[in-house]
């Protein structure tokens, strides 16, 4: 990653997941990279372990709708995430939309510890 680039945490979840499960998927994705945005699907940018996470890394918000992830073809194909959302991964989908057109994906889907959370990252340069 080169210096001014944004990196991104495209996050999916499932109901019930906790903001330790959050946490965990972006410790196993990003590591020790800092992270400027987490983006989510719309219909979930507003749940309170979204908004902790968000808090948690000093980082904004980015609903992603659900015609930005159909639109984007991502390395994983889980059967799950096509049936429920469009895209072969919530998390990698979501990296990429809120990335933008030169945005590239840095970790592919990462899943959590309890299986609840997922998470992959993407750089969007601000050269």
């Amino acid at each position: 990653m080169e210096r001014g680039d944004m990196m991104v945490a495209g996050i999916g979840f499932r109901d019930g997941a906790t903001v330790e499960a959050l946490q965990d998927a972006v410790r196993r994705a990003a590591g020790d990279s800092k992270i400027h945005c987490v983006a989510v699907p719309w219909d979930k940018a507003q749940d309170e372990v979204v908004t902790a996470l968000a808090v948690s890394l000093s980082a904004g918000i980015r609903p992603v709708f659900a015609s930005e992830m159909k639109a984007i073809q991502t390395p994983t194909q889980s059967a799950i995430a096509l049936r429920h959302r469009g895209t072969g991964s919530v998390a990698e989908a979501c990296a990429l939309a809120a990335a933008g057109q030169s945005g590239q994906l840095v970790t592919g889907r990462v899943i959590s510890g309890d299986r609840m959370a997922t998470c992959a990252t993407a750089t969007k340069g601000q050269r």
